[in-house]
C-alpha cells in the first residue's frame, strides 16, 4: 500500500515535466515565428525593417513599431513582454504554492479526522529508495544547471559592456574631435579680437567684428552638436547598463542562494529531519518561482540584444536615417556640414588673398613663397593638404619662413632689414597657429560628418561581438529553463516524500493501543483463570 502511495505521487510529477516542456517547446515556437515578427509594410523603410514589431502592453497590447529605440518606454515594454512565458510560468507556480499551503495549513489546524483509526500501512523499502535515489540524481542536475546558468550569465554580462564600452567610447571620440575643431575656431576669435576691431594684418582687408560673429556662431553649433552626442551618450549608458547590472547581480545572488538551498534540502530529506525540510522546501519553491521569472527577463535581453544587431546592420545602410540616432545622432550632424563648408571657402579666400599680395611685392622685394591652398577650388572644397607644388609652403611653416623677414624688438620703433614689424609677426604666427590646430582637426571632422567612426565601430561589433552575444543569450536563457525545469521536479519529489513520510509518522500515532484498557483485560483474564482452578480444585470429581 505504502507503494501505492508513493507511485500516485510521482506520476503528477513526471506529467508536471512533459506539460511544461511542450509549453516552452511552444513558447520557443511562438517567439520565433514569423508572424511575431512581420515588419511594416506600410514603412518607408522598407530595406532597413526589422524585428521589433511586437505586442506593446503599455499601448493596450497594439503592435510597437518604432524600431530599436533605447528612449523610447514603447519600445522597452514590448521586450520586456516578449518574457510573457517564463513570468506567467513564475506566477502558475507561486499559486500552486499558496494552494498548496493554504490546504496544508487547513488540513493541520481546522480538518482534524476523527473516529475509527487507521491500521498501519506497510511500506517496503524501495518506497524510500526511489524517491531518494531520484532526489539525489535531480539535486546533481540542479547544482550543473546553476554552474551553467551562473557561467553563462556572467560571460553574457562581460560581452554586453563590452558592446555598450565601444558604442560610448566612439560617441566619446567624437565629441572630442568636435571640441577641438571648435576649439582651434575660439583660438582665431581671441587672436582676431586682440586686433582691435578692423584692421589690416600683413596688408589682408578683412572684418574683425563679422570674423568674430562667423567664429562665436560656428564653434558654439558645433560645441552644441558635441555635447548633445555626448549627453545622449552617458544617458543611454547609464539606462542600458543599471538593467544589466540589475539582472546580473540578482541572478547571481539567487541562483547561488538556490544553489545552497537545493543541497540542504536533500541534506534535511535524507537525513530525516522534518521541520528542516519543511522550510527549505518553501524556500526552493520560491526559488523556483525566482528561477523561472529570470528565464523570462534573459529571453528579453536576447530580444534586446538581436535588436541592436539587427540595428547595427541597418546603420552600415544608411546612418542618416536609422534607430540608432538616438545613441549617436548622425543625421543632427548634417546640420554642421555648411557650417564646416563656410570654414572651408573662408580659409580658401584667406590663403588666395595672401598668395595675391604675395606675388604683387615679389617684383619689389625678396621672393616669398607661395602658401599652399589646403582646400580645392569651389564648389567642393575639398580638403587636400599634400596637394601642394614644390615652390609653395604649407600654412605650419609660415612662421619660420616670415622669421627671416622679420623686424626684432630692439629696433626701437624703426625696421631695419625687414618686412614686417615683430608685433604683426606675433599676430600672424598666432593666425597660422590657430588656422593649422583647425585644419588639423579638419579630416577627423569630415569623418564624423560621413559617421565613419561609427559605421566602424559597429562593423567591429558586428564582426567580432554580435554573433557570441546572441548565442550566450540564448544558452543563458535556455539553462534557467533546465534549471527551473530540474528545480519543479526536485520540488515535487521532496514534497510529495515529505508528506508520504508526515502520513506515516500520523498513522504509526493512531494505531498504538489504549495501555488502560489492554491492562484491564489482562487483570480480568488472570481473575478468570484463577476462578476456574480454584473451581477445579474444590470439585475433583467433576471431570
Amino acid at each position: 500500500m505504502g507503494c501505492k502511495n508513493g507511485t500516485r505521487f510521482f506520476v503528477p510529477v513526471f506529467f508536471t515535466v512533459v506539460i511544461l516542456a511542450l509549453n516552452f517547446m511552444e513558447t520557443s515556437g511562438q517567439f520565433d515565428s514569423p508572424s511575431a515578427s512581420v515588419p511594416d509594410t506600410n514603412s518607408s523603410e522598407g530595406s532597413l525593417s526589422d524585428d521589433t514589431v511586437r505586442v506593446d502592453p503599455l499601448d493596450g497590447f497594439k503592435k510597437y513599431r518604432g524600431g530599436f529605440d533605447v528612449s523610447n518606454k514603447h519600445y522597452w515594454s514590448s521586450v520586456i513582454f516578449t518574457g510573457v512565458y517564463g513570468y506567467a510560468i513564475a506566477l502558475l507556480w507561486l499559486l500552486c504554492g499558496i494552494i498548496y499551503g493554504g490546504y496544508l495549513l487547513a488540513t493541520a489546524h481546522c480538518c482534524k479526522r476523527k473516529g475509527k483509526p487507521k491500521t498501519k500501512s506497510i511500506c517496503h523499502k524501495q518506497c524510500y529508495f526511489w524517491p531518494i535515489l531520484l532526489a539525489i540524481i535531480f539535486t546533481i542536475m540542479a547544482i550543473a544547471a546553476s554552474g551553467l546558468a551562473l557561467g553563462v550569465t556572467a560571460r553574457f554580462h562581460s560581452k554586453a559592456k563590452t558592446v555598450v564600452r565601444i558604442i560610448i567610447r566612439t560617441a566619446n571620440e567624437a565629441s572630442e574631435t568636435i571640441y577641438n575643431t571648435t576649439g582651434a575656431m575660439r583660438g582665431i576669435r581671441d587672436n582676431l579680437e586682440e586686433t582691435n576691431g578692423t584692421g589690416e594684418i600683413t596688408s589682408i582687408p578683412f572684418s574683425t567684428s563679422e570674423a568674430t560673429g562667423f567664429l562665436n556662431s560656428t564653434s558654439q553649433t558645433l560645441d552644441d552638436e558635441a555635447t548633445n552626442i555626448a549627453r545622449q551618450a552617458r544617458k543611454n549608458r547609464r539606462l542600458i547598463d543599471t538593467a544589466l547590472k540589475i539582472a546580473f547581480i540578482i541572478s547571481t545572488v539567487i541562483i547561488s542562494l538556490n544553489l545552497v538551498a537545493v543541497i540542504a534540502l536533500s541534506a534535511t530529506g535524507i537525513f530525516r529531519i522534518r521541520r528542516a525540510l519543511y522550510w527549505l522546501i518553501a524556500v526552493c519553491w520560491v526559488m523556483t518561482v525566482l528561477c523561472w521569472a529570470f528565464f523570462g527577463i534573459y529571453y528579453c535581453l536576447g530580444k534586446f540584444a538581436g535588436d541592436a544587431c539587427t540595428a547595427f546592420e541597418n546603420f552600415q545602410e544608411n546612418p542618416y536615417n536609422n534607430t540608432l540616432s538616438s545613441i549617436l545622432p548622425c543625421d543632427e550632424l548634417l546640420s554642421a556640414e555648411p557650417v564646416l563648408s563656410e570654414v572651408s571657402a573662408g580659409i580658401y579666400n584667406l590663403v588666395n588673398e595672401v598668395n595675391s599680395n604675395i606675388s604683387q611685392q615679389q617684383g619689389t622685394s625678396s621672393n616669398l613663397p607661395l602658401i599652399c591652398n589646403p582646400f580645392s577650388a569651389p564648389p567642393a572644397y575639398t580638403y587636400q593638404p599634400d596637394n601642394c607644388s614644390a615652390n609653395t609652403i604649407k600654412i605650419a611653416d609660415i612662421p619660420r619662413i616670415l622669421s627671416a623677414f622679420a623686424c626684432s624688438d630692439s629696433s626701437n620703433g624703426t625696421c631695419q632689414g625687414g618686412l614686417i614689424s615683430a608685433s604683426d609677426y606675433r599676430t600672424v604666427e598666432a593666425y597660422t597657429t590657430s588656422i593649422q590646430n583647425l585644419l588639423n582637426s579638419y579630416p577627423g571632422m569630415e569623418s564624423i560628418l560621413a559617421c565613419q567612426p561609427v559605421k566602424d565601430a559597429f562593423s567591429l561589433i558586428l564582426r567580432e561581438h554580435c554573433s557570441p552575444l546572441k548565442r550566450l543569450a540564448r544558452i543563458s536563457w535556455a539553462s534557467m529553463v533546465v534549471l527551473s525545469i530540474v528545480m519543479v521536479v526536485l520540488v515535487l519529489i521532496w514534497t510529495a516524500k515529505a508528506r508520504h513520510d508526515q502520513q506515516l509518522h500520523s498513522l504509526d500515532g493512531s494505531v498504538k493501543p489504549d495501555h488502560q484498557s489492554s491492562t484491564r483485560s489482562s487483570s480480568e483474564l488472570l481473575e478468570n483463570n484463577e476462578v476456574i482452578k480454584d473451581n477445579h480444585s474444590s470439585n475433583p470429581n467433576s471431570v
